[in-house]
């Protein structure tokens, strides 16, 4: 049994990635979290075998989520589903830790074949992206870090709070700075 916690913000998404999973019988959904800080809290408390992440959730994001389930050493493998298809998220989940990637537009066949690829011990990413990823390996002249990924996981953290609309002062309050 794949035991599964899904973190999405958004509720209709998670319910109905819990109602296609449940079509599965060797998947058990054991979780769902609606940010980051949560989905990292229910995987050290389920410890489950994979775990669907969104990038862009409240209070944390996918991608620290993802680096902060990594460090606290659980053996799940993050899955990130997502609906950006830029080669520059992809490279930034895989170096957080996350097995796979996936999009939100990919057949429902496409994600229980990355659960099951990424619980073999093998990376997947969606067939929408792998074109982006092979381009950028075979031009090695353009591997200059943009957007996100030049950023520290204090600026990101900042970031996500800002897109959130909270003000500097409550950003301040919130993360024990002056």
């Amino acid at each position: 049994m794949t035991t599964i916690v899904v973190a999405d913000d958004h509720k209709i998404v998670r319910e109905g990635l819990v109602r296609l999973l449940a079509e599965r019988e060797d998947y058990s959904v054991v979780g769902e979290a609606s940010d980051g800080e949560e989905a990292v809290q229910m995987v050290l408390d389920k410890k489950p075998d994979v775990v669907i992440m969104d990038i862009w959730m409240p209070r944390l994001g996918g991608i620290d989520a993802t680096r902060r389930i990594g460090k606290k050493g659980s053996n799940a493998k993050i899955l990130v589903l997502s609906m950006h298809e830029s080669r520059t998220y992809v490279e930034e989940v895989l170096r957080a830790g996350a097995a796979g990637y996936i999009v939100k537009n990919s057949a429902p066949e496409d994600l229980m074949e990355a659960i099951d690829a990424v619980c073999a011990g093998a990376s997947y990413l969606s067939p929408a992206i792998t074109q982006q990823v092979v381009d950028a390996i075979a031009r090695p002249g353009d591997t200059a870090p943009t957007g996100i990924s030049v950023l520290t996981g204090r600026e990101r953290e900042v970031l996500q709070l800002i897109a959130e609309g909270l003000s500097s002062k409550e950003i301040a309050q919130m993360l024990g700075v002056s």
